[in-house]
């Protein structure tokens, strides 16, 4: 058995009263493609930001690469130098242009070479279709663009694994697409992924696995093809009924 590259065990978390993440248990391979599912509250985002420590847990442990995560100082920084984070909103810095957003990580964290980085961070635009844009700021790219533009970013830091909370979400509906390409690419690469989305058809065709939660709980766990057709829990069946029917 090799040992996965993510691991969360019995992970509990309130928000004051609200139990959010209920013993929770997920492993992630190297490589792997995990989709999270499921209602709007169901501690889909806590989970993926607790990987990063973004989120503290009240109990339970979650691994990275067989190591507790730090609690914080430089292990924390170098971790989360390890695990890219795209977010729903794009958190790009304003007044830098496109190009230096994507380098000022390995610049600053890692104390890379400029140059050297300039090279991988012209090439990670061009993966992510926006190479003609390097030098503009964000304000005067589309939605689309400003996310692809926060992949690269995250890519730049040559991340073991990357989590995407809900990365479409705040898109227009004619950008998604972009942005989907993008990972599904990331993704067909081989690329170590936690996906939380409500794009079903992503979940479909790049997912290694679903996870569906509901209640900060996971309902049930499996390929796409066997939980799109036949869902065990009457949870997810009520689930796929409303978001694929419209």
């Amino acid at each position: 058995m090799t040992q996965p590259l993510i691991e969360l065990r019995g992970v509990q978390k309130h928000f004051g009263r609200v139990h959010v993440l209920h013993d929770v248990n997920l492993t992630v391979d190297r490589g792997e493609v995990v989709v999270i599912i499921g209602p709007s509250g169901s501690g889909k985002s806590t989970l993926c930001r607790a990987v990063n420590r973004l989120e503290t847990i009240d109990s339970g442990e979650i691994l990275f690469d067989g190591q507790p995560l730090p609690a914080e100082g430089r292990a924390l920084a170098r971790l989360r130098s390890q695990v890219g984070m795209v977010f729903q909103s794009f958190n790009l810095f304003a007044h830098k242009t496109v190009f230096d957003n994507v380098v000022l990580g390995p610049v600053k964290v890692r104390r890379e070479k400029r140059a050297v980085v300039r090279q991988r961070a012209l090439a990670l635009l061009d993966r992510v279709g926006i190479a003609d844009q390097a030098d503009k700021y964000p304000a005067q790219l589309s939605g689309g663009q400003q996310q692809r533009a926060a992949i690269a970013r995250a890519l730049a830091m040559q991340p073991q694994a990357m989590l995407f909370d809900e990365p479409t979400s705040a898109l227009d509906p004619e950008m998604v697409g972009e942005v989907l390409d993008v990972m599904t690419g990331l993704a067909a690469d081989g690329m170590t992924m936690i996906v939380v989305t409500h794009e079903m058809g992503f979940a479909r065709h790049a997912a290694n696995r679903v996870v569906f939660m509901a209640d900060g709980q996971l309902v049930e766990q499996a390929p796409p093809a066997e939980f799109f057709t036949s869902p065990r829990s009457e949870r997810a069946r009520d689930f796929l009924s409303k978001v694929l029917t419209h």
